[in-house]
């Protein structure tokens, strides 16, 4: 169960993480920027297991993977939006974040969620509320769950998961 952290449609990379800063591919100071225009509370506040949950189109804009690499470095759960951006949906499961396409309307920020990918469910504990999801695919959840592409390869002498 975590927190979410609610976020309009179109939110692009340079908002989860201002090309100004993108001096370092150091995930904790990523962190420490991460939305830092937007919410600048949310680096100091996110908690680890917290949801970020946004509309359409999430992680638009720039293929930078700071993005990417600040979210999972502050600890989120997992980013749960309508749709992505293609490239930053890739760039999630390379770093080992799972992003989560499902329906976000009526989420309101600081609902308490609880996401069950494998079953396809996303549970809003707050509203008493639950709608079902398509649950990532076996290979996707082996990715995030090794910590990344590179991880995952590193543990299984370079082969990728079957795909299922």
């Amino acid at each position: 169960m975590g927190r979410a952290w609610t976020f309009g449609a179109d939110v692009n990379t340079d908002v989860i993480t201002p090309g100004r800063f993108n001096l370092t591919t150091d995930p904790e100071e990523l962190a420490e920027i991460c939305f830092c225009e937007v919410r600048p509370e949310f680096p100091k506040n996110v908690q680890r297991g917290d949801f970020v949950v946004a509309g359409d189109h999430f992680g638009s804009g720039s293929s930078r993977e700071t993005a990417a690499v600040a979210l999972k470095a502050t600890g989120i759960e997992a980013v749960i939006a309508p749709t992505f951006a293609r490239i930053f949906y890739r760039n999630a499961l390379n770093v080992g974040l799972l992003a989560v396409m499902a329906p976000t309307e009526g989420i309101e920020d600081g609902d308490d969620l609880q996401l069950d990918a494998p079953n396809g469910r996303l549970i809003n504990r707050t509203q008493g509320t639950e709608v079902a999801i398509d649950p990532p695919p076996r290979f996707v959840r082996e990715i995030v769950d090794a910590g990344g592409v590179v991880a995952y390869l590193n543990a299984h002498g370079g082969e990728l998961p079957a795909m299922d």
